[in-house]
């Protein structure tokens, strides 16, 4: 009989086990389809924007009816029913808010997730409102003199969500009869390795959203797509852009000179990216701690100013106007003079981030073993031997890990360095891969964006390999990975 129950006991734990499974990856997908523009379920009318997610919408009132100005002012659709809708979004983002705690509790012990069940149950309810509210909105945008075009859309985002929202809400009632007789521990609890992942959890979404999500853009590559078009398969071009890269021959002269310049500048930096570690070796020797902590603060604020700000430094002391003439009585634009441009802007670069990027190796050097220089200081070793022989070999594995990376992002040395200080002379020897795609794709009366989004496709794919090949000549070289 003992057996029997203990069997039942171990079959329920894992029927619970696996329903957990179930609604965590129901949260995910909710969370997931939030930000994700093209399951929009506010996308209820041709006024709205096609490209805005949820959660876009649910942050701004002023950018959901952008659009919807002159239709208010014509009285073909009264606002209301623009509030209406977005309540709604409102309403469905604090749900998943909900839906997420609830997910977060669920990874503790049975108190927990009791507790978590609760907020899961309320989420999936609140979430479920919310897509009632907007599809109420899409009911009184039916009754509106909408003019065509624009007319009332039943979005398939509302049967997506409202079926996950349904979903969710049925196992969190299963689990909740499931756990309901079982004894719970006293204390709210979570295993560290869950602990940690929660810790992880924003950073994780964080780079979701702003590196993966992006992806999605890729699909511009693949059609004539002009800036405000909404894309449908009769423009879907296949290849075309891809080919033009390379056939056109104007666009091949510029990329070459582009690649140029941006493999100039990258290896310049590359070059350089010692001079952090050098740094840091010989911060670290200083003995007045005051002195030592006013040279690091001195040299790390830079890298809190602007690229702008940084500009405008650089106009006051080296323009026509600026300090040098006034002090030479000369008339000499330093900042239009193209040579060594490319020397100068290693040198502004490194003014900036000298300080920031030497944190590193400063931690680095605080986790050396000081028994190493005690028992080097006893051998007789002087300050120099002892950074030569037990400093730099303990950061060696940190900055070939730092130098790995900036060889993978070769092609990817950003462009507001260069954008705020290029003008009508140093254009193009300032125009690196990164500011050549926001030229092509934003900043000209001219824009192609599916040529920019082939290039900067290429770049990141080139990028990723440059990484792999990088890493495998470490492992074949120093036996140690970075991946």
């Amino acid at each position: 009989m003992k057996k029997t129950e203990s069997t039942v006991k171990t079959n329920r734990d894992r029927v619970i086990s696996v329903l957990y499974i179930f609604q965590r990856l129901a949260i995910l997908l909710v969370a997931a389809l939030t930000f994700l523009p093209s399951i929009n379920p506010a996308k209820v009318s041709g006024l709205l924007p096609q490209n805005r997610s949820l959660f876009a919408n649910a942050m701004s009132y002023s950018k959901l009816v952008e659009k919807c100005q002159l239709a208010f002012r014509l009285n073909y659709i009264e606002e209301s029913v623009f509030y209406i809708l977005y309540v709604g979004c409102v309403v469905a983002v604090l749900g998943l808010i909900l839906l997420c705690a609830g997910g977060c509790m669920s990874v503790g012990n049975r108190k927990l997730q009791k507790i978590g069940n609760w907020f899961t149950l309320g989420g999936s309810l609140v979430e479920i409102a919310g897509i009632a509210i907007i599809y109420a909105s899409y009911l009184n945008m039916e009754t509106c003199a909408v003019p065509d075009g624009v007319e009332p859309v039943l979005a398939k985002g509302i049967y997506v969500f409202t079926l996950l929202a349904a979903l969710i809400l049925v196992l969190t009632v299963v689990l909740q009869l499931l756990t309901m007789k079982k004894e719970c521990e006293e204390k709210c609890e979570i295993e560290s390795k869950y602990k940690l992942f929660l810790m992880m959890l924003p950073f994780i979404a964080l780079a979701f959203v702003f590196s993966y999500l992006p992806l999605w853009g890729w699909r511009y590559a693949f059609f004539d797509y002009q800036s405000g078009d909404v894309l449908s398969m009769d423009k879907f071009v296949g290849t075309k852009w891809f080919t033009y890269l390379f056939e056109n021959k104007a666009t091949r002269r510029d990329i070459a000179r582009v690649m140029k310049n941006t493999l100039a500048m990258s290896g310049l930096g590359i070059a350089t990216s010692w001079v952090a570690m050098a740094f840091a070796i010989f911060l670290s020797e200083i003995k007045s701690a005051w002195f030592k902590r006013f040279v690091q603060v001195f040299t790390t604020i830079p890298n809190f100013i602007s690229w702008v700000l940084v500009y405008a430094i650089a106009f006051a002391i080296f323009s026509t106007d600026g300090f040098i003439n006034s002090m030479t009585g000369g008339d000499v634009d330093y900042l239009a003079s193209t040579s060594h441009l490319w020397l100068k802007m290693l040198a502004w670069g490194m003014w900036k981030g000298l300080g920031w990027s030497a944190i590193i190796y400063i931690a680095g050097i605080s986790g050396i073993d000081q028994q190493l220089y005690e028992a080097a200081t006893v051998d007789g070793a002087g300050r120099f031997q002892k950074m030569l022989h037990i400093t730099v070999p303990g950061l060696s594995s940190t900055f070939f890990v730092l130098l790995l990376m900036s060889i993978a992002g070769i092609l990817s040395n950003g462009m507001d360095q260069y954008l705020v200080f290029s003008n009508a002379m140093t254009k193009q020897p300032l125009e690196v891969l990164d500011l050549y795609v926001y030229n092509i794709g934003i900043g000209s009366s001219d824009a192609i964006i599916p040529l920019s989004t082939v290039v900067s496709m290429s770049k990141s794919i080139v990028s990723v390999i440059l990484l792999f090949g990088a890493n495998g000549i470490s492992k074949l070289l120093r036996g140690e990975s970075i991946m």
